[in-house]
Protein backbone atom coordinates (compact mmCIF):
# COMPACT_ATOMS: atom_id res chain seq x y z
CA UNK A 1 0.00 0.00 0.00
CA UNK A 2 2.91 2.00 1.17
CA UNK A 3 6.31 2.48 -1.12
CA UNK A 4 9.41 3.71 0.79
CA UNK A 5 11.82 2.27 3.36
CA UNK A 6 10.11 0.43 6.40
CA UNK A 7 10.52 2.21 9.80
CA UNK A 8 11.26 0.42 13.26
CA UNK A 9 9.88 2.04 16.22
CA UNK A 10 9.34 1.69 19.89
CA UNK A 11 5.70 1.48 21.87
CA UNK A 12 4.31 2.11 25.22
CA UNK A 13 1.71 -0.35 24.41
CA UNK A 14 4.37 -3.90 24.18
CA UNK A 15 6.76 -5.01 25.27
CA UNK A 16 10.30 -4.44 23.83
CA UNK A 17 10.59 -3.08 20.65
CA UNK A 18 7.84 -3.58 17.84
CA UNK A 19 8.68 -3.44 14.45
CA UNK A 20 7.08 -4.39 10.93
CA UNK A 21 8.25 -8.38 10.66
CA UNK A 22 6.01 -8.75 13.52
CA UNK A 23 3.34 -7.48 11.77
CA UNK A 24 3.50 -8.70 8.25
CA UNK A 25 5.10 -12.35 7.11
CA UNK A 26 8.73 -11.39 5.93
CA UNK A 27 8.23 -13.78 3.06
CA UNK A 28 4.50 -13.38 2.45
CA UNK A 29 3.99 -9.68 3.45
CA UNK A 30 0.94 -11.00 4.81
CA UNK A 31 -0.51 -9.77 8.07
CA UNK A 32 0.44 -11.71 11.36
CA UNK A 33 -1.20 -9.54 13.81
CA UNK A 34 -4.11 -7.98 13.75
CA UNK A 35 -3.24 -6.15 17.42
CA UNK A 36 0.25 -5.07 16.47
CA UNK A 37 -1.15 -3.42 13.24
CA UNK A 38 -3.58 -1.33 14.88
CA UNK A 39 -1.35 -0.52 17.54
CA UNK A 40 1.50 0.93 14.93
CA UNK A 41 -0.68 2.56 13.05
CA UNK A 42 -2.37 4.19 16.02
CA UNK A 43 1.34 5.46 17.06
CA UNK A 44 1.68 6.59 14.38
CA UNK A 45 -1.13 8.96 13.81
CA UNK A 46 -1.68 13.11 14.59
CA UNK A 47 -2.90 12.70 17.71
CA UNK A 48 -0.72 10.14 19.34
CA UNK A 49 2.82 11.73 17.91
CA UNK A 50 1.01 14.94 20.08
CA UNK A 51 1.86 17.44 17.01
CA UNK A 52 -0.49 19.73 17.27
CA UNK A 53 -1.38 23.35 18.35
CA UNK A 54 -4.05 23.24 20.42
CA UNK A 55 -6.66 25.60 18.69
CA UNK A 56 -7.85 27.67 21.51
CA UNK A 57 -4.30 28.24 22.68
CA UNK A 58 -3.24 29.57 19.28
CA UNK A 59 -6.26 31.81 19.49
CA UNK A 60 -5.40 33.50 22.75
CA UNK A 61 -2.34 33.96 21.08
CA UNK A 62 -3.56 35.63 18.68
CA UNK A 63 -6.14 37.91 20.52
CA UNK A 64 -4.38 38.15 23.63
CA UNK A 65 -7.19 39.46 26.01
CA UNK A 66 -9.30 40.91 23.61
CA UNK A 67 -12.74 39.91 22.82
CA UNK A 68 -13.77 39.27 18.92
CA UNK A 69 -14.30 42.48 17.46
CA UNK A 70 -17.87 41.84 16.76
CA UNK A 71 -20.40 40.44 19.09
CA UNK A 72 -21.92 37.03 18.42
CA UNK A 73 -25.55 37.98 17.17
CA UNK A 74 -25.82 35.00 14.57
CA UNK A 75 -24.91 31.62 14.50
CA UNK A 76 -23.95 30.20 11.02
CA UNK A 77 -26.43 26.84 12.38
CA UNK A 78 -29.48 29.71 11.52
CA UNK A 79 -28.64 28.72 7.65
CA UNK A 80 -26.20 26.14 7.26
CA UNK A 81 -26.77 22.35 8.16
CA UNK A 82 -24.86 21.02 11.51
CA UNK A 83 -22.05 19.92 10.10
CA UNK A 84 -21.08 23.10 7.71
CA UNK A 85 -22.00 25.46 10.49
CA UNK A 86 -19.73 23.65 12.90
CA UNK A 87 -16.96 24.55 10.52
CA UNK A 88 -18.06 27.79 9.32
CA UNK A 89 -17.81 28.98 13.03
CA UNK A 90 -14.36 27.41 14.18
CA UNK A 91 -12.61 28.22 11.01
CA UNK A 92 -13.81 31.74 10.86
CA UNK A 93 -13.34 32.76 13.81
CA UNK A 94 -9.51 31.84 13.82
CA UNK A 95 -9.22 33.41 10.08
CA UNK A 96 -10.45 36.76 11.58
CA UNK A 97 -8.14 36.38 14.81
CA UNK A 98 -5.08 36.17 12.20
CA UNK A 99 -6.68 39.24 9.91
CA UNK A 100 -6.71 41.16 12.97
CA UNK A 101 -3.35 40.36 14.42
CA UNK A 102 -2.14 41.19 11.21
CA UNK A 103 -4.28 43.98 10.57
CA UNK A 104 -5.31 43.05 7.51
CA UNK A 105 -9.22 43.45 5.61
CA UNK A 106 -8.83 40.84 2.65
CA UNK A 107 -9.46 36.92 2.32
CA UNK A 108 -9.13 34.79 -0.47
CA UNK A 109 -11.08 31.94 -0.46
CA UNK A 110 -9.77 28.98 -2.69
CA UNK A 111 -12.34 26.04 -4.12
CA UNK A 112 -15.62 28.27 -1.88
CA UNK A 113 -17.78 26.12 -3.63
CA UNK A 114 -21.09 27.40 -1.96
CA UNK A 115 -19.31 30.85 -0.38
CA UNK A 116 -20.78 29.37 3.33
CA UNK A 117 -17.54 30.49 4.88
CA UNK A 118 -16.81 33.45 2.38
CA UNK A 119 -20.24 34.90 3.24
CA UNK A 120 -20.20 34.32 6.99
CA UNK A 121 -16.60 36.09 6.86
CA UNK A 122 -18.20 38.57 5.35
CA UNK A 123 -21.37 39.39 7.11
CA UNK A 124 -20.02 38.37 10.62
CA UNK A 125 -16.58 39.62 10.70
CA UNK A 126 -16.50 42.27 7.86
CA UNK A 127 -13.85 41.15 5.99
CA UNK A 128 -13.69 41.94 2.31
CA UNK A 129 -13.67 37.95 0.73
CA UNK A 130 -12.98 37.43 -2.98
CA UNK A 131 -14.13 33.50 -3.09
CA UNK A 132 -12.92 31.60 -5.98
CA UNK A 133 -14.24 28.44 -7.70
CA UNK A 134 -13.68 26.43 -10.80
CA UNK A 135 -17.46 25.61 -11.41
CA UNK A 136 -19.80 29.05 -12.80
CA UNK A 137 -22.52 27.02 -11.46
CA UNK A 138 -21.18 27.20 -7.92
CA UNK A 139 -20.13 30.63 -8.56
CA UNK A 140 -23.85 31.57 -9.60
CA UNK A 141 -25.31 29.68 -6.63
CA UNK A 142 -22.93 31.48 -4.31
CA UNK A 143 -23.87 35.03 -4.95
CA UNK A 144 -27.59 33.84 -4.88
CA UNK A 145 -27.38 32.00 -1.23
CA UNK A 146 -25.51 35.25 -0.55
CA UNK A 147 -28.23 37.59 -1.16
CA UNK A 148 -30.67 34.94 0.70
CA UNK A 149 -28.05 35.40 3.62
CA UNK A 150 -27.86 39.16 3.57
CA UNK A 151 -31.24 39.16 3.88
CA UNK A 152 -31.53 36.87 6.60
CA UNK A 153 -28.58 38.27 8.10
CA UNK A 154 -31.35 41.86 8.17
CA UNK A 155 -34.07 40.48 10.01
CA UNK A 156 -31.44 38.64 12.75
CA UNK A 157 -29.97 42.04 13.31
CA UNK A 158 -33.67 43.62 13.54
CA UNK A 159 -34.07 41.24 16.32
CA UNK A 160 -31.28 41.73 18.36
CA UNK A 161 -31.94 45.85 17.98
CA UNK A 162 -35.38 44.57 19.24
CA UNK A 163 -34.42 42.89 22.14
CA UNK A 164 -32.00 45.36 22.73
CA UNK A 165 -34.73 48.15 22.80
CA UNK A 166 -36.33 45.66 24.89
CA UNK A 167 -33.97 45.59 27.51
CA UNK A 168 -33.36 49.50 27.77
CA UNK A 169 -37.08 49.79 27.71
CA UNK A 170 -37.44 47.51 31.05
CA UNK A 171 -34.14 48.49 32.90
CA UNK A 172 -35.65 52.04 32.24
CA UNK A 173 -39.03 51.22 33.53
CA UNK A 174 -37.26 49.83 36.50
CA UNK A 175 -35.06 52.31 37.45
CA UNK A 176 -38.16 54.47 37.44
CA UNK A 177 -40.01 52.43 40.19
CA UNK A 178 -36.43 52.04 42.18
CA UNK A 179 -36.35 56.33 41.77
CA UNK A 180 -40.00 56.64 42.79
CA UNK A 181 -39.95 54.76 45.90
CA UNK A 182 -36.69 56.23 47.01
CA UNK A 183 -37.94 60.09 46.38
CA UNK A 184 -41.20 59.25 47.67
CA UNK A 185 -39.06 58.33 51.21
CA UNK A 186 -37.12 60.91 50.90
CA UNK A 187 -40.08 63.53 51.04
CA UNK A 188 -42.17 61.60 53.56
CA UNK A 189 -38.52 62.16 55.29
CA UNK A 190 -38.79 66.03 54.56
CA UNK A 191 -42.04 66.22 55.40
CA UNK A 192 -41.47 64.36 59.12
CA UNK A 193 -38.34 66.41 60.04
CA UNK A 194 -40.49 69.68 59.15
CA UNK A 195 -43.19 69.17 61.73
CA UNK A 196 -40.83 68.43 64.41
CA UNK A 197 -38.83 71.33 63.78
CA UNK A 198 -42.33 72.79 63.82
CA UNK A 199 -43.32 72.02 66.94
CA UNK A 200 -39.98 73.12 68.43
CA UNK A 201 -40.06 76.42 66.55
CA UNK A 202 -42.72 79.47 66.05
CA UNK A 203 -44.51 79.95 62.78
CA UNK A 204 -42.57 82.22 62.09
CA UNK A 205 -39.51 80.38 61.92
CA UNK A 206 -40.73 77.46 60.44
CA UNK A 207 -42.10 78.90 57.19
CA UNK A 208 -39.39 80.79 55.69
CA UNK A 209 -37.87 78.06 56.22
CA UNK A 210 -40.47 75.51 54.54
CA UNK A 211 -41.14 77.57 51.61
CA UNK A 212 -37.26 78.30 50.90
CA UNK A 213 -34.88 75.60 51.36
CA UNK A 214 -37.45 72.79 52.15
CA UNK A 215 -39.85 73.41 48.69
CA UNK A 216 -36.68 74.15 46.83
CA UNK A 217 -35.36 70.49 47.79
CA UNK A 218 -38.54 68.89 46.84
CA UNK A 219 -38.67 70.37 44.17
CA UNK A 220 -35.16 68.90 42.77
CA UNK A 221 -36.54 65.74 43.78
CA UNK A 222 -39.64 65.72 41.81
CA UNK A 223 -37.38 66.97 38.36
CA UNK A 224 -34.52 64.56 39.51
CA UNK A 225 -37.47 62.30 39.24
CA UNK A 226 -38.65 63.34 36.40
CA UNK A 227 -35.48 63.74 34.28
CA UNK A 228 -32.99 60.69 35.28
CA UNK A 229 -35.18 58.28 33.56
CA UNK A 230 -35.25 59.88 30.14
CA UNK A 231 -31.65 60.83 30.74
CA UNK A 232 -31.05 56.68 31.34
CA UNK A 233 -33.17 55.57 28.43
CA UNK A 234 -31.06 58.07 26.11
CA UNK A 235 -27.87 56.15 27.47
CA UNK A 236 -29.28 52.82 26.63
CA UNK A 237 -30.74 53.30 23.65
CA UNK A 238 -27.20 54.83 22.31
CA UNK A 239 -26.61 51.17 23.07
CA UNK A 240 -28.37 49.73 20.74
CA UNK A 241 -26.49 51.44 17.55
CA UNK A 242 -23.19 49.60 18.13
CA UNK A 243 -25.48 46.29 16.92
CA UNK A 244 -26.42 48.47 14.11
CA UNK A 245 -23.09 49.26 12.96
CA UNK A 246 -22.20 45.98 12.60
CA UNK A 247 -23.56 45.96 8.42
CA UNK A 248 -22.55 48.30 6.10
CA UNK A 249 -25.49 50.61 5.87
CA UNK A 250 -27.56 49.24 2.48
CA UNK A 251 -27.73 46.44 4.56
CA UNK A 252 -30.07 47.45 7.49
CA UNK A 253 -33.63 48.21 6.93
CA UNK A 254 -33.96 52.15 7.94
CA UNK A 255 -34.84 52.82 11.59
CA UNK A 256 -37.97 54.60 12.45
CA UNK A 257 -37.77 57.75 14.49
CA UNK A 258 -40.92 56.71 16.50
CA UNK A 259 -38.22 53.75 18.06
CA UNK A 260 -35.78 56.34 19.59
CA UNK A 261 -36.90 58.81 21.83
CA UNK A 262 -34.68 61.50 21.27
CA UNK A 263 -34.34 62.76 17.32
CA UNK A 264 -31.22 64.53 17.70
CA UNK A 265 -29.83 61.44 18.53
CA UNK A 266 -31.17 59.70 16.18
CA UNK A 267 -29.56 61.82 13.23
CA UNK A 268 -26.13 61.71 15.22
CA UNK A 269 -26.19 58.37 15.30
CA UNK A 270 -27.40 57.53 11.63
CA UNK A 271 -24.78 60.25 10.78
CA UNK A 272 -22.54 57.53 13.08
CA UNK A 273 -23.72 54.57 10.54
CA UNK A 274 -22.98 56.49 7.40
CA UNK A 275 -19.94 57.35 8.15
CA UNK A 276 -19.03 53.35 9.67
CA UNK A 277 -20.50 52.43 6.48
CA UNK A 278 -17.86 54.54 4.23
CA UNK A 279 -15.08 53.13 6.53
CA UNK A 280 -16.10 49.82 5.52
CA UNK A 281 -17.40 49.90 2.04
CA UNK A 282 -14.55 46.40 2.23
CA UNK A 283 -16.88 44.43 3.82
CA UNK A 284 -18.36 42.58 0.96
CA UNK A 285 -17.94 39.09 -0.55
CA UNK A 286 -17.13 38.79 -4.34
CA UNK A 287 -17.45 35.15 -5.92
CA UNK A 288 -15.68 34.60 -8.67
CA UNK A 289 -14.55 31.87 -11.21
CA UNK A 290 -11.66 30.37 -12.12
CA UNK A 291 -9.51 27.18 -12.52
CA UNK A 292 -6.73 27.90 -9.69
CA UNK A 293 -3.55 25.71 -10.10
CA UNK A 294 0.05 26.48 -8.81
CA UNK A 295 0.70 28.97 -11.27
CA UNK A 296 -1.98 31.18 -11.02
CA UNK A 297 -1.10 34.79 -11.15
CA UNK A 298 -3.61 36.09 -8.83
CA UNK A 299 -2.99 39.93 -9.84
CA UNK A 300 -4.92 38.66 -13.34
CA UNK A 301 -7.99 36.89 -11.17
CA UNK A 302 -7.93 39.77 -8.38
CA UNK A 303 -7.83 43.58 -9.54
CA UNK A 304 -7.35 45.27 -6.14
CA UNK A 305 -4.98 42.64 -4.88
CA UNK A 306 -3.51 44.18 -1.20
CA UNK A 307 -2.45 42.60 1.68
CA UNK A 308 -4.26 39.28 2.71
CA UNK A 309 -5.40 36.25 4.05
CA UNK A 310 -4.96 32.63 1.72
CA UNK A 311 -7.98 30.19 3.36
CA UNK A 312 -9.56 27.00 1.55
CA UNK A 313 -12.40 24.57 3.69
CA UNK A 314 -12.16 21.41 2.12
CA UNK A 315 -9.91 22.36 -1.01
CA UNK A 316 -10.17 19.38 -2.56
CA UNK A 317 -7.39 17.02 -4.12
CA UNK A 318 -4.28 18.97 -5.67
CA UNK A 319 -5.96 22.41 -4.53
CA UNK A 320 -4.82 22.33 -1.21
CA UNK A 321 -1.09 21.92 -1.87
CA UNK A 322 -1.47 24.65 -4.46
CA UNK A 323 -2.82 27.08 -1.95
CA UNK A 324 0.39 26.80 -0.01
CA UNK A 325 2.55 26.71 -3.47
CA UNK A 326 0.72 30.05 -3.88
CA UNK A 327 1.00 31.19 -0.60
CA UNK A 328 4.64 30.89 -0.54
CA UNK A 329 5.05 32.38 -4.14
CA UNK A 330 3.15 36.13 -3.19
CA UNK A 331 4.39 38.75 -1.17
CA UNK A 332 0.91 40.10 -0.73
CA UNK A 333 -0.48 36.77 1.00
CA UNK A 334 0.38 36.90 4.69
CA UNK A 335 -0.94 33.75 6.36
CA UNK A 336 -2.95 30.70 5.01
CA UNK A 337 -5.11 28.53 6.29
CA UNK A 338 -5.68 25.24 4.52
CA UNK A 339 -7.94 22.59 5.44
CA UNK A 340 -8.12 20.01 2.81
CA UNK A 341 -9.72 16.61 1.80
CA UNK A 342 -10.28 14.08 -1.14
CA UNK A 343 -6.77 12.76 -0.90
CA UNK A 344 -7.60 9.89 -3.19
CA UNK A 345 -7.61 13.02 -6.01
CA UNK A 346 -4.19 14.08 -5.04
CA UNK A 347 -1.54 13.82 -8.31
CA UNK A 348 1.79 11.99 -7.29
CA UNK A 349 4.91 12.22 -8.69
CA UNK A 350 6.24 8.89 -7.92
CA UNK A 351 3.29 6.92 -8.53
CA UNK A 352 3.33 6.04 -12.56
CA UNK A 353 6.98 6.89 -12.89
CA UNK A 354 7.06 4.64 -16.34
CA UNK A 355 4.90 7.11 -18.13
CA UNK A 356 6.12 10.27 -19.12
CA UNK A 357 4.37 13.62 -17.61
CA UNK A 358 4.85 16.76 -18.24
CA UNK A 359 3.38 18.37 -15.27
CA UNK A 360 6.19 19.86 -12.39
CA UNK A 361 3.74 20.46 -9.54
CA UNK A 362 2.03 17.79 -8.00
CA UNK A 363 0.36 16.65 -4.98
CA UNK A 364 1.86 14.99 -3.05
CA UNK A 365 4.94 15.12 -2.47
CA UNK A 366 5.52 18.19 -1.60
CA UNK A 367 8.73 18.46 0.95
CA UNK A 368 12.23 17.72 0.40
CA UNK A 369 12.59 14.39 2.13
CA UNK A 370 10.01 12.85 0.75
CA UNK A 371 10.66 13.72 -2.75
CA UNK A 372 14.54 12.36 -2.34
CA UNK A 373 13.12 9.33 -1.30
CA UNK A 374 10.91 9.39 -3.60
CA UNK A 375 7.75 8.26 -1.67
CA UNK A 376 4.41 7.01 -3.19
CA UNK A 377 1.40 6.36 -1.21
CA UNK A 378 -0.73 5.02 -4.60
CA UNK A 379 -5.03 5.44 -4.59
CA UNK A 380 -5.52 2.57 -2.15
CA UNK A 381 -3.80 4.36 0.49
CA UNK A 382 -5.15 7.76 -0.27
CA UNK A 383 -8.57 6.30 -0.26
CA UNK A 384 -8.24 4.64 3.00
CA UNK A 385 -6.86 8.25 4.16
CA UNK A 386 -9.98 9.56 3.09
CA UNK A 387 -12.02 7.36 6.15
CA UNK A 388 -13.03 8.52 9.45
CA UNK A 389 -12.17 6.47 12.21
CA UNK A 390 -13.62 8.03 14.82
CA UNK A 391 -16.91 8.17 12.90
CA UNK A 392 -16.83 4.45 12.91
CA UNK A 393 -15.79 3.93 16.61
CA UNK A 394 -18.94 5.83 17.26
CA UNK A 395 -21.10 3.73 15.66
CA UNK A 396 -21.31 5.21 12.45
CA UNK A 397 -20.02 2.49 10.74
CA UNK A 398 -19.01 1.99 7.16
CA UNK A 399 -21.48 1.12 4.43
CA UNK A 400 -20.99 -2.45 4.24
CA UNK A 401 -23.34 -3.56 1.86
CA UNK A 402 -22.81 -0.14 -0.13
CA UNK A 403 -19.37 -1.69 -0.97
CA UNK A 404 -20.42 -5.36 -0.83
CA UNK A 405 -22.77 -4.39 -3.85
CA UNK A 406 -19.89 -2.07 -5.43
CA UNK A 407 -16.98 -4.92 -5.18
CA UNK A 408 -19.34 -7.77 -6.98
CA UNK A 409 -20.37 -4.71 -9.66
CA UNK A 410 -16.77 -4.90 -10.55
CA UNK A 411 -16.04 -8.57 -10.71
CA UNK A 412 -19.46 -8.84 -13.15
CA UNK A 413 -18.02 -6.21 -15.47
CA UNK A 414 -14.51 -7.87 -15.63
CA UNK A 415 -15.94 -11.19 -16.23
CA UNK A 416 -18.80 -10.44 -18.86
CA UNK A 417 -17.44 -7.22 -20.09
CA UNK A 418 -13.63 -7.51 -20.41
CA UNK A 419 -13.11 -4.08 -18.55
CA UNK A 420 -10.47 -4.27 -16.03
CA UNK A 421 -10.16 -0.34 -15.93
CA UNK A 422 -12.77 2.65 -16.67
CA UNK A 423 -12.52 6.44 -16.41
CA UNK A 424 -16.02 6.64 -15.72
CA UNK A 425 -17.67 6.65 -11.90
CA UNK A 426 -20.92 4.64 -11.05
CA UNK A 427 -21.30 7.42 -7.77
CA UNK A 428 -23.36 7.48 -5.08
CA UNK A 429 -26.68 5.39 -6.52
CA UNK A 430 -27.26 2.70 -3.61
CA UNK A 431 -29.55 4.99 -1.85
CA UNK A 432 -31.64 5.03 -5.11
CA UNK A 433 -31.55 1.23 -5.55
CA UNK A 434 -34.35 -1.20 -4.09
CA UNK A 435 -32.14 -4.35 -4.19
CA UNK A 436 -28.68 -5.77 -5.70
CA UNK A 437 -30.00 -6.75 -8.93
CA UNK A 438 -31.19 -2.75 -9.23
CA UNK A 439 -28.38 -1.75 -8.43
CA UNK A 440 -26.01 -3.49 -11.34
CA UNK A 441 -28.93 -2.21 -13.71
CA UNK A 442 -28.47 1.15 -13.27
CA UNK A 443 -24.96 1.00 -12.57
CA UNK A 444 -24.59 -0.64 -16.23
CA UNK A 445 -26.63 2.32 -18.12
CA UNK A 446 -24.48 4.99 -16.08
CA UNK A 447 -21.11 3.04 -17.65
CA UNK A 448 -22.95 3.11 -20.97
CA UNK A 449 -22.78 -1.01 -21.23
CA UNK A 450 -25.36 -3.05 -22.46
CA UNK A 451 -27.55 -4.38 -19.72
CA UNK A 452 -29.38 -6.89 -22.11
CA UNK A 453 -26.62 -9.19 -22.21
CA UNK A 454 -26.83 -10.09 -18.83
CA UNK A 455 -29.99 -11.74 -17.61
CA UNK A 456 -30.82 -11.32 -14.31
CA UNK A 457 -30.21 -15.18 -13.10
CA UNK A 458 -26.64 -14.45 -13.95
CA UNK A 459 -26.45 -10.86 -11.94
CA UNK A 460 -28.22 -13.01 -8.87
CA UNK A 461 -25.43 -16.00 -8.93
CA UNK A 462 -22.79 -13.08 -8.83
CA UNK A 463 -24.30 -12.22 -5.29
CA UNK A 464 -25.01 -16.13 -4.25
CA UNK A 465 -21.13 -16.54 -4.91
CA UNK A 466 -19.98 -13.64 -3.19
CA UNK A 467 -22.26 -13.26 -0.26
CA UNK A 468 -20.53 -15.14 2.24
CA UNK A 469 -17.75 -13.42 2.26
CA UNK A 470 -19.22 -10.20 2.92
CA UNK A 471 -17.62 -10.35 6.72
CA UNK A 472 -14.34 -11.13 4.76
CA UNK A 473 -15.33 -7.55 3.12
CA UNK A 474 -16.12 -5.65 5.88
CA UNK A 475 -12.82 -6.88 8.19
CA UNK A 476 -10.19 -5.69 5.04
CA UNK A 477 -11.92 -2.16 5.38
CA UNK A 478 -12.16 -2.06 8.80
CA UNK A 479 -8.14 -2.39 8.82
CA UNK A 480 -8.28 0.05 5.99
CA UNK A 481 -10.06 2.32 8.44
CA UNK A 482 -7.24 2.03 11.01
CA UNK A 483 -5.18 2.92 8.78
CA UNK A 484 -6.81 5.77 7.39
CA UNK A 485 -5.26 8.41 10.50
CA UNK A 486 -1.38 6.83 10.12
CA UNK A 487 -1.75 8.14 6.11
CA UNK A 488 -3.45 11.27 6.41
CA UNK A 489 -0.52 11.74 9.17
CA UNK A 490 2.37 11.35 6.52
CA UNK A 491 0.23 13.40 3.83
CA UNK A 492 -0.18 16.87 6.26
CA UNK A 493 2.99 16.33 7.53
CA UNK A 494 4.36 16.33 4.32
CA UNK A 495 2.48 19.69 3.38
CA UNK A 496 3.99 21.07 7.04
CA UNK A 497 7.61 20.26 6.05
CA UNK A 498 7.34 21.99 2.83
CA UNK A 499 6.07 25.30 4.68
CA UNK A 500 9.00 24.70 7.76
CA UNK A 501 11.53 24.78 4.23
CA UNK A 502 10.44 28.29 3.49
CA UNK A 503 12.76 30.92 4.67
CA UNK A 504 10.19 33.73 4.68
CA UNK A 505 7.57 31.65 7.19
CA UNK A 506 7.69 32.88 10.65
CA UNK A 507 5.55 30.34 12.10
CA UNK A 508 4.09 27.13 11.03
CA UNK A 509 1.36 24.40 12.26
CA UNK A 510 -1.08 21.87 12.43
CA UNK A 511 -4.54 22.52 14.18
CA UNK A 512 -7.36 19.90 14.66
CA UNK A 513 -10.14 22.93 14.20
CA UNK A 514 -13.56 20.48 13.83
CA UNK A 515 -14.84 17.64 16.37
CA UNK A 516 -13.79 14.31 13.81
CA UNK A 517 -17.23 13.04 14.79
CA UNK A 518 -18.98 15.70 12.70
CA UNK A 519 -16.41 16.43 10.19
CA UNK A 520 -13.43 14.05 9.45
CA UNK A 521 -11.11 15.69 7.69
CA UNK A 522 -10.13 18.41 10.59
CA UNK A 523 -6.72 19.36 10.40
CA UNK A 524 -5.87 22.62 9.03
CA UNK A 525 -2.47 23.85 7.88
CA UNK A 526 -1.42 27.48 8.97
CA UNK A 527 1.43 29.61 8.45
CA UNK A 528 2.21 33.50 9.10
CA UNK A 529 5.14 34.97 7.01
CA UNK A 530 7.58 37.07 8.79
CA UNK A 531 6.68 40.76 9.34
CA UNK A 532 8.52 43.50 7.16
Amino acid sequence: MLSGPRPTFHTNWMQGTTDFPKIFCETSQKLVSVEAFALAAKYYSIQNLEICTPFEQLLVALQGNQNQRIGKTLKAVEFMNMKKSHEVQAMSELISSIADYYGLKQVIDLGSGKGYLSSFLSLKYGLKVYGIDSSNTNTHGAEERNRKLKKHWKLCHAQSRLDVSELALKMSKERKEQNAIKNKADIEEVFNNSLTNQEKMSTSDFLPDFSGSVISNIRNQMETLHSQPHQEENLCFENVFPLMDLLPINAIEPTSSQQIPNRETSEVNKERRKMTSKSRESNIYLPLTSFITADSELHDIIEDLEDCLMVGLHTCGDLAPNTLRIFTSNSEIKGVCSVGCCYHLLSEEFENQHKECTQEKWGFPMCRYLKEERWCCGRNARMSACLALERVAVGQGLPTESLFYRAVLQDIIKDCYGITKCDQHVGKIYSKCSSFLDYVRRSLRKLGLDETKLPEKIIMNYYEKYKPRMNELEAFNMLKVVLAPCIETLILLDRLCYLKEQEDIAWSALVKLFDPVKSPRCYAVIALKKQQ
